[in-house]
């Protein structure tokens, strides 16, 4: 067997339950249905499969064990002033800036205490059925700051109370906000969920994910979408030291066969950073997805605003966005996306005129002049019958597409393809150009 696979079943081991503990961890009655024993007649005390550390860690964190019907399971509570920058919005979140998030969404996403924010610490970063959420992070804005609240698995026959926990405060909050949550921490959950058999998964009445959003608005500028970049360089705050994604899923697993609980203390804090980076993020997207124009306006804010408005179907407030980040002096590389983009739009509309104005600031060897000259050609070879000049615009295609193939900008596939694209135009665009030329020659005599 491999070290791979070892290590593997090593981890599913530490997942498992102490036999010895197996059999009391049941609350189903005799006849299959749960009982629901209330709060005093939980058993109190360390139970013995519980990890010899998870007492020190309730300790060090200030957390106490939660009871339910289900079980217990470990849980924290921390309060975020609205001082460091995560404070509710004042009144109705912006009607605008949620129709560019989730355009279908029900009424109550507008208001802000409906929101619950949520981060998972799991087993590992893949997901599927064998990864776990030990650690379930949950906040929501109160009294002008953040509460938070974390549901800890001291081993894994804790899941089903902190799944039924999540549950509760779900019903309370119906709209769900995450980072990332619609394709890693929210399938993660549903799927724990029905594995229970037991537990109903929650519905929320909608789903907000900020991570496209400031993907779109800030990756130009920063080169990463990462919460903690964006902390540092959207919000103006910095976390300070941090522990990494890759390595919570060995503490947690080192936790579980005995090693100290203390590696486990900043994975609590990393989470709680998360939340909050995850509420101050909230807030600035609205804002600036609200009324962009208020924000600087910083060009590449414009342009990804743009960008949004643009997938949405808003194509009007679209083409006046990219014109605004273009005159605010985007850098040349996303000036020329912008020019890319306005121009398809405004064919679409039917404004030719500005159409070909773009395309010709475009003419060029990057991707974007290639489709200039392309678009320009069949603009003058369908609409003006002017075969001359488009294959004018072939012949320097041609050209820059040579330049483009000396200096690696393009690669190879692509090189050959845009290159028999261009041949073939231009062998069609001569031939007409000849048969007009006899034509005129003829007309003449």
């Amino acid at each position: 067997m491999s070290t791979s696979s070892t290590d593997k079943f090593a981890r599913l081991k530490a997942l498992q339950r102490p036999a010895a503990a197996a059999g009391n961890a049941s609350l189903l009655g005799m006849d299959g249905k749960l009982a629901s024993l209330p709060a005093e007649d939980e058993p109190r005390g360390m139970r013995p499969d519980i990890p010899a550390g998870a007492e020190r860690l309730a300790e060090m964190l200030g957390a106490r064990p939660s009871h339910n019907a289900f079980g217990e399971h470990l849980a924290l509570r921390r309060w975020f002033s609205e001082s460091i920058g995560c404070e509710a919005p004042s009144g109705p979140v912006d009607a605008v800036a949620l129709r560019l998030l989730e355009p279908d969404a029900h009424e109550s996403i507008r208001d802000p205490l409906q929101w619950l924010f949520l981060d998972t610490e799991t087993t590992g970063l893949a997901g599927g059925t064998g990864t776990y959420p030990f650690l379930v992070g949950i906040a929501w804005w109160d009294a002008g700051g953040l509460e938070v609240e974390q549901f800890f698995m001291r081993e894994h026959s804790e899941e089903h109370s902190v799944l039924v926990a999540l549950a509760e405060r779900m019903a309370a909050r119906r709209v769900l906000v995450t980072f990332n949550g619609k394709s890693f921490d929210w399938p993660l959950l549903e799927t724990r969920y029905h594995m229970t058999r037991r537990i109903r998964v929650p519905s929320p009445r909608a789903h907000l994910d900020f991570l496209h959003p400031a993907r779109n608005l800030w990756r130009q500028r920063l080169g990463s979408a990462r919460l903690p970049d964006l902390e540092r360089h959207v919000l103006g705050w910095d976390r300070g030291a941090d522990v990494t994604s890759e390595q919570i899923p060995q503490i947690y697993f080192d936790y579980l066969r005995g090693g100290s609980p203390d590696p486990l203390v900043p994975i609590f804090h990393h989470n709680q950073m998360d939340l909050r980076g995850l509420a101050g993020l909230a807030g600035r997207v609205i804002a600036v997805l609200g009324n962009p124009e208020l924000h600087g306006p910083d060009p590449l804010e414009l342009f990804g605003v743009s960008r949004i408005c643009e997938r949405r179907g808003q194509s009007a407030r679209a083409q006046v966005l990219y014109e605004r980040s273009i005159a605010a002096e985007l850098p040349s590389e996303t000036e020329r996306i912008a020019q890319r983009f306005l121009a398809r739009l405004a064919k679409r509309d039917g404004n030719l005129e500005r159409a070909c104005q773009l395309w010709e600031q475009m003419l060029g060897d990057s991707r974007e002049g290639l489709e200039a000259y392309e678009q320009l050609a069949i603009h003058y070879e369908r609409r003006t019958r002017e075969p001359h000049r488009a294959a004018e615009l072939a012949r320097k295609a041609l050209a820059a597409l040579r330049r483009a193939n000396r200096l690696g900008t393009i690669a190879l596939p692509g090189y050959r393809q845009k290159r028999r694209r261009f041949e073939k135009r231009l062998a069609r665009l001569e031939r007409k150009a000849r048969l007009g030329l006899l034509d005129s020659m003829q007309a003449e005599t």
